[in-house]
Parts: structure tokens; C-alpha cells; sequence
């Protein structure tokens, strides 16, 4: 299954204030492993950058005033996440502000089903910090280019932490130091991947009954 783990930055938190989105990240997951498909922008959100927003991701206005406005991107953005579910950490919030750019645009609401990471953390670790960084160091995952906030690298860390939340992720396996000519990995890195299968309370009782059936034959 196809899914698009995503991310903002914005101008300030509330769109009641009238704060808009500066940027936009999303990388593409097919059955949980990452493609080279990603879709990032930048964008002029047509006012000024609150104080605070800027010590998040230090994007100033000078900057933004030079990219494309939501309007010239929305298409494209939209045929992005298409039929595909949203992977984001305190969806809330991102979808709050994308719905509203789409408003302004004059497009419906994002319609996709959603799985925010913060609830799943929160229900998972009970009492514990869940953010994006907490949940980083909990996992191990290197979040060291994380100086500020950057939609891309905050999705690229998401993804990681998304698929440990989810228990879906073996080991990961690194030939950097073997042989290369022998195995032909080129310096690359091999990430494995698995499904965890629960067997059904049917399936359960029927090797329960296999093994007394068969420990009986063996023994007596």
C-alpha cells in the first residue's frame, strides 16, 4: 500500500490569525519502504513571518517572497497524495493549514485517510514526551541535520520513527565495511522490512491441536 508521509512549516500557528504555509514536504512510502518519489516546495505566503515561526525554521521573508505562491503548486501537490494515506505527527494541525490553503484556492477538503503519528505514539507510550525529536532518541533515529525545522528532513525522520511505531522494521543492515567488488552493493545501504502476521484464534487452536495429536504419536 502506498502511503505519503507529510509535513509543514507555516508563517505562525493559527489560521485564525491568518498564518499560512511556507512549506511543504512529502516522501512516498510503498508497502513502508521509501521510493524515490517526493514532493517538495517552498511558498510566498503573501505575509509576514511571525518571530516565533522563524526561530522554528528560519525561513525569512525576503526568502519566501521569491517562491511560488499554494495557487501555482496545488495541482500538482494534490496529484501527490492522491488516493494515498497521509502519514503526518500531529495531523491536526498541517491539515488545518493545508484545508485552508485549499479553501483560499478554492478547492475541497483533503479527503484521505489520515494516521497521525502523536496519537499512535501517545498510545503507545502513555506519560511519555511524544515528540518528533523524543520519539527520534526513543528510536534511535539520527536526528543530528535537525538544527531547525525543515519539512523534507522532519518527513525523512518521520518515516523512520512511523515505521518503528508500527513495529515493521528489522534490523538494519550495513555492507559499507565488506567486501564490495564480491557483493556488488556499491556502498549502499539495505534496509529490511517485515510484515508481523498474528495468527487467528482458528488457526491457533488447530496447532494446539496438531501438536498434542503428534507430541502423543512421538511419545507414547
Amino acid at each position: 500500500m502506498k502511503e505519503v508521509v507529510l509535513d509543514t512549516e507555516t508563517t505562525g500557528i493559527s489560521i485564525k490569525e491568518g498564518h499560512r504555509i511556507v512549506e511543504i514536504g512529502c516522501i512516498e512510502l510503498d508497502n513502508l519502504v521509501p521510493t524515490k518519489n517526493k514532493f517538495h516546495c517552498y511558498l510566498n505566503p503573501e505575509r509576514k513571518v511571525s518571530e516565533q515561526a522563524l526561530k522554528v525554521h528560519g525561513y525569512d521573508d525576503n526568502f519566501l517572497s521569491k517562491q511560488k505562491k499554494f495557487s501555482e503548486i496545488a495541482s500538482e501537490f494534490l496529484e501527490f497524495i492522491k488516493d494515498k494515506r497521509l502519514i503526518i505527527h500531529n495531523a491536526e494541525f498541517d491539515l488545518a493549514h493545508l484545508n485552508n490553503e485549499l479553501y483560499i484556492f478554492g478547492e475541497n477538503k483533503i479527503t484521505n485517510e489520515i494516521v497521525d503519528t502523536l496519537i499512535l505514539a501517545r498510545e503507545k507510550f502513555p506519560g511519555s514526551q511524544v515528540s518528533l525529536d523524543a520519539l527520534c532518541k526513543r528510536f534511535r533515529v539520527d536526528n543530528s541535520k535537525r538544527a531547525q525545522h525543515s519539512a523534507l528532513i522532519d518527513c525523512d525522520l518521520l518515516a523512520k520513527v512511523y515505521i518503528n511505531l508500527t513495529e515493521q522494521k528489522e534490523p538494519t543492515l550495513n555492507f559499507e565495511n565488506i567486501d564490495k567488488e564480491n557483493l556488488k552493493l556499491n556502498n549502499s545501504r539495505v534496509d529490511y522490512f517485515k510484515k508481523v502476521i498474528v495468527p487467528s484464534k482458528e488457526e491457533f487452536e488447530r496447532h494446539k491441536q496438531y501438536l498434542k495429536e503428534n507430541l502423543k504419536k512421538n511419545f507414547f
